[in-house]
């Protein structure tokens, strides 16, 4: 059974995107070795193990004296315990003597505690009787404000596994292992192909008719926000052998193609008919029963994913949240069983009532706004062709396929951009 464009079938949302995944599984993704410096954000292809023990030494996390616990068992104010200083540990230092019974060494937070003491003595539970003597008022217990040699992580011990998404701490991690390179995923390029006579430079006079090109701008930066490399490869006619050109140059250096236009049903639609040609398995789905986004095509050739967006750009936003998002991530070298955990949420009150007859998935756009001590949202209505919808929202809600609406007050969860 054909839908009102032609199509023979529309697939769900969620069956549209289940398979593109599942026919990127078998996907070899590229790794490189990568210093620390430019690996933020970048996906590990291979587990990190610590070279050394970290610390490397016992240091103190205090400043105050370093003692042998056992000599300041029962110190209290009225009967203090009386300790010698015999030595000064400085920062950076190694400390090359032995710390006797009776004696304390003051130390700086980060100091190597010395043979012999096995405990930190905090500058604020002590006393100075002089320069060589001070009296502690409170016991302090062994490995009492010490980090021991090793503590944090063995040598060998595995520090990030395969898969696992750098952030700044790791960064951080790793520079005080001594770690300067990593192997991690390479980035992946992302081809961005403007289609239709109607679309024109930014720089070119607007004729009427004419539409600026705003979806290469958007797809780029939802890119590279996603750990993408944009390649704008310009505007293009809806042309036969211009487009089929364009299609097998990008398909030879990108990791993903996304057409941006062209994708309606319609006398001047080549999209799908130029990716079935460009190799096998071809067009996965055209059509997904989702507001805004329904003409959107998947596809599939030689391992590549190649997608046809609408030309709003609304709905650009919406498929690439959907659909190129997961897909990116995946090719960057997410693990899948993570992507749930990429979306950002909050929970909301719905300001105003909306209504729904579509017979879709709908994706409603949204602003926050707080009321007292509850967050609320306001649906920002507009044809999915308007630009100024994507300026005022911070998210969207969805309607489910079997719901006619929600209403005022109701609960909502609003994904954000």
């Amino acid at each position: 059974m054909k839908d009102m464009l032609g199509r023979e079938e529309v697939l769900t949302e969620k069956d549209a995107r289940e398979l593109l995944l599942k026919s990127i599984e078998s996907v070899h993704l590229k790794e490189a070795e990568i210093e620390i410096e430019n690996s933020l954000n970048r996906i590990l292809s291979r587990d990190i193990l610590s070279p050394e023990d970290l610390p490397s030494f016992t240091r103190s996390t205090v400043d105050g004296f370093a003692v042998r616990a056992e000599n300041t068992f029962g110190a209290t104010e009225a009967m203090p315990a009386y300790l010698n200083i015999s030595h000064e540990i400085l920062m950076g230092e190694e400390t090359a003597f032995e710390l006797k019974a009776g004696d304390a060494a003051k130390i700086a937070t980060g100091g190597m505690l010395p043979v012999g003491s096995d405990a930190v003595v905090m500058f604020e539970h002590c006393q100075s009787i002089d320069d060589k003597m001070i009296e502690v008022l409170k016991p302090a217990a062994p490995g009492e404000n010490v980090i021991h040699a090793g503590e944090d992580c063995k040598k060998g011990d595995t520090i990030l596994t395969k898969g696992h998404c750098i952030r700044p701490q790791d960064i951080g991690a790793l520079a005080g292992l001594g770690i300067i390179k990593i192997w991690a995923y390479e980035k992946p390029k992302v081809a961005i192909i403007s289609t239709g006579d109607e679309v024109v430079p930014l720089n070119a006079p607007l004729k009427p008719g004419q539409v600026r090109d705003i979806n290469s701008y958007n797809l780029s930066g939802l890119i590279e926000l996603q750990g993408g490399i944009p390649v704008k490869k310009g505007i293009f006619p809806d042309n036969y052998d211009v487009l089929k050109k364009v299609l097998e140059e990008s398909f030879s250096e990108a990791d993903i193609i996304i057409i941006s236009g062209g994708s309606s049903v319609g006398t001047k639609d080549l999209t799908a008919r130029l990716i079935n040609e460009l190799g096998p398995p071809g067009v996965l789905f055209h059509g997904v029963s989702i507001k805004p986004g329904k003409p959107m095509i998947g596809a599939i050739v030689e391992g590549k994913p190649v997608l046809g967006l609408p030309g709003h750009p609304a709905a650009v936003t919406v498929c690439f949240e959907l659909f190129i998002k997961p897909v990116l991530k995946i090719l960057a070298g997410q693990k899948r069983d993570s992507l749930q955990g990429l979306k950002k949420t909050v929970r909301a009150r719905l300001s105003r009532n909306i209504s729904s007859g579509s017979g879709r998935q709908e994706y409603v756009r949204v602003m926050l706004e707080e009321r007292g001590s509850e967050i609320w949202a306001a649906p920002v209505f507009g044809k999915s062709g308007l630009i100024t919808t994507l300026i005022k929202a911070q998210g969207t809600i969805v309607i489910t396929l079997n719901k006619t609406g929600l209403s005022e007050g109701e609960e909502v969860e609003v994904e954000l951009f």
